[in-house]
């Protein structure tokens, strides 16, 4: 694979550079190097994507242009100037979002606003602005503390623009929004970058990363391949061949199927949802072979396409090229409590019942009549927009919360959801990182171990399956407070279901991390669902819940959509169209800005443009024409991600109706969209 790529084709009218990288090192004190040679050139205007493995070096290299960490060695300039001399010009949100928690929204932004000497006449046209923009201008009175992760980023983002930079740099700026916040978050950087800010995304979403004009793949403290999304994926020299199965309960077995047929062209296979992704540089022989190999061992095929691969399949095929000594080999988990028991869990059976629960907080209803039955064996997930009470709802469900109405079954415990007994078959993963900052990786899960009663005979079994099969070896010993999100994540997940759970709760257990980890961590899913576990999983990642039995979205605190994958993306009332542009950044900028936000996102180098009547398209048509494009639309299926932005559109419009009939006949202000902030 070529690493030298051609220049973007779309660039800024000046040449100028913004940030110039040669030589970078940065060297801790025990010898560890976080960054070995790292360049950089960077043009005004540029939106570049900094993506990599947990522990490759990006939140390093952002620290050290951000200006609050020095490098080793090497040369850094911003604008012509050293980072720390430049930091006026320099917008930074690090992962934490470094917000205060006892101040409220309005009183962060002005803070930053002080920090950054803006004039007091200012102050309230970029309050107006900014909060405005990010969805956040009906909240500005409530504490930052009470604030979903997702606003928080957007609140953080608000802190970093109020300086006017020249140049902002996220560190996975992101994690933990949802689809439609997004959305918001990249509209808003297109629209920066044809304003002529420069940023740097670092982030673990691929499908996001296609969004960058360029794109940078670290490794080890160096870039591995960097250019445009689109040269990146061409350079990749493959076909990516898509199988539709309809016998779902073979699904997993399809790739060691397609295995043993032992093709030199075929370089990855994965299964997702209901269909499973091979990537082959010999697309005819390869397609019908495994075809007829499929065939052969009774996985009944709906269709097959073949489609350009995705810059996921190009992060995954490098990344198996450079970790091909020490790539990770699945650990079969010692199911040692269903093994020494006869009443392990019944596949079919409801291990977890709710039934009309609410929860309320003051004036405030979190969680709205939300009723729920998960079967033992079966991936149940709960997904929403940030704030739609998806948290709240499963502190109640597995006993760390009382409704305030209504009932949960647990382990077929109705009244003490609390008792030990019930407690031991349960594993939790809070969106919230729960473990100790100051104990290492290992002390934490001995503690763990120790909470969770696993007889001391087999503790030492239990945590070493974590350490292999989370890949934890070379970080066993470090102080946990000082890794990445991504490694932290990994570490929680093995905390919460070593001690073998009936019930496993998954609150976002992917964010921060990057696809090959996420499908590892989903491999073991499946694997204590095929051992059967009953486990609720949330996420933002919409590609990663086809692998989800059922589904269930909420919005406005309540229970809005539910069903199979399939069924939900057949459950549709809008049309979705494909735009294959010049310029992607010019036609989404374009089309962000004369519809509504949400209608439009960026899949590659394509466009998906959600409308609510195929008639709307015309208008569409129009719009492209005035920005110099030349307007093909092609009628599309639905992806998850779609159908849930719909879905949940639908239902904030509906709300927002019901409002203003209620204004009119009460003269009482709007309240539907409380349920837009925090999760509890």
């Amino acid at each position: 694979m070529t690493n030298t790529m051609t220049q973007p084709k779309t660039r800024s009218n000046t040449d100028e550079n913004v940030v110039t990288v040669h030589a970078l090192v940065k060297r801790y004190k025990k010898g560890a190097e976080a960054l070995k040679g790292l360049d950089l050139d960077i043009k005004k205007g540029d939106l570049y994507g900094l993506v990599g493995p947990d522990g490759a070096g990006k939140t390093t290299a952002l620290r050290i242009l951000a200006g609050v960490m020095e490098p080793t060695s090497g040369d850094t300039k911003i604008l012509g100037k050293r980072p720390s001399e430049a930091r006026s010009l320099i917008g930074y949100v690090p992962q934490n979002c470094a917000l205060y928690p006892e101040l409220s929204v309005e009183e962060n932004l002005l803070y930053q606003a002080g920090l950054h000497g803006v004039n007091f006449e200012d102050i309230e046209k970029l309050k107006e602005t900014h909060l405005e923009k990010m969805g956040l201008l009906r909240f500005q009175d409530r504490l930052a503390s009470k604030l979903s992760g997702g606003m928080k980023q957007k609140l953080a983002l608000c802190c970093a623009l109020v300086g006017k930079p020249k140049l902002i740099l996220l560190d996975e700026p992101t994690t933990g929004l949802d689809p439609i916040a997004r959305r918001e978050l990249w509209q808003a950087l297109s629209t920066l970058s044809h304003e002529g800010v420069t940023a740097i995304i670092a982030t673990p979403f691929l499908d996001e990363a296609e969004r960058c004009n360029r794109i940078a793949l670290m490794y080890e403290g160096k870039i591995q391949l960097e250019g445009p999304p689109r040269d990146l994926q061409e350079a990749l020299g493959m076909r990516r061949l898509t199988f539709q199965i309809k016998t779902q309960e073979k699904l997993n077995e399809a790739p060691a199927i397609v295995q043993e047929l032992s093709l030199d062209s075929v370089k990855d296979i994965y299964p997702f949802g209901d269909r499973l992704e091979v990537l082959s540089s010999e697309k005819e022989d390869a397609e019908g072979q495994i075809r007829q190999q499929l065939n052969d061992a009774g996985l009944e095929l709906s269709e097959g396409r073949e489609s350009t691969p995705t810059l996921e399949n190009v992060f995954v095929i490098k990344l198996k090229e450079l970790e091909s000594e020490k790539a990770a080999t699945t650990v079969e988990f010692p199911h040692w409590k269903n093994q020494s028991s006869k009443s392990g869990p019944e596949p079919g059976v409801a291990a977890l019942k709710a039934r009309n629960l609410v929860k309320t907080f003051d004036d405030f209803r979190a969680v709205d009549d939300v009723s729920l039955e998960i079967k033992y064996g079966e991936i149940f997930g709960l997904l929403g927009a940030n704030g739609a009470g998806k948290t709240t709802t499963i502190k109640m469900l597995c006993g760390l919360a009382k409704p305030t109405d209504g009932e949960v079954e647990l382990v077929g415990e109705k009244t003490d959801l609390r008792k030990v007994s019930v407690r031991k078959d349960i594993g939790y993963m809070s969106q919230k990182f729960s473990l100790y900052d100051d104990l290492t990786v290992r002390e934490n899960l001995n503690f763990y171990a120790g909470i969770y009663e696993i007889p001391l005979k087999l503790r030492k079994q239990q945590i070493e399956w974590v350490i292999k099969a989370c890949n934890l070896q070379s970080i066993e010993n470090s102080i946990v407070k000082s890794l990445p999100l991504g490694w932290k994540q990994r570490i929680a997940f093995g905390a919460a279901v070593m001690h073998d759970p009936k019930i496993i709760f998954l609150d976002e257990p992917t964010a921060g991390v990057d696809p090959l980890a996420r499908r590892q961590l989903w491999t073991l899913i499946r694997d204590f669902a095929a051992n059967g576990a009953a486990i609720l999983v949330t996420t933002h990642y919409l590609d990663e819940a086809e692998f989800c039995n059922r589904l269930a979205f909420m919005a406005d605190s309540r229970v809005i959509a539910s069903g199979t994958p399939s069924e939900i993306k057949a459950d549709h009332k809008g049309k979705l169209f494909e735009v294959n542009p010049r310029d992607t950044q010019n036609a989404f900028r374009t089309l962000s800005e004369a519809l509504d936000h949400w209608r439009v996102a960026i899949f590659g180098s394509s466009l998906h443009v959600l409308l609510d009547d195929e008639n709307d398209s015309e208008r569409v048509k129009s719009i492209l024409s005035s920005a110099g494009e030349k307007p093909e639309l092609r009628s599309i299926d639905f992806t998850l991600e779609d159908a849930f932005i719909d879905v949940v559109q639908r239902s904030h419009r509906a709300n927002d109706g019901k409002d203003r009939m209620q204004m009119q006949t009460s003269g009482d202000e709007p309240v539907s969209q409380k349920s837009q902030g925090g999760d509890s």
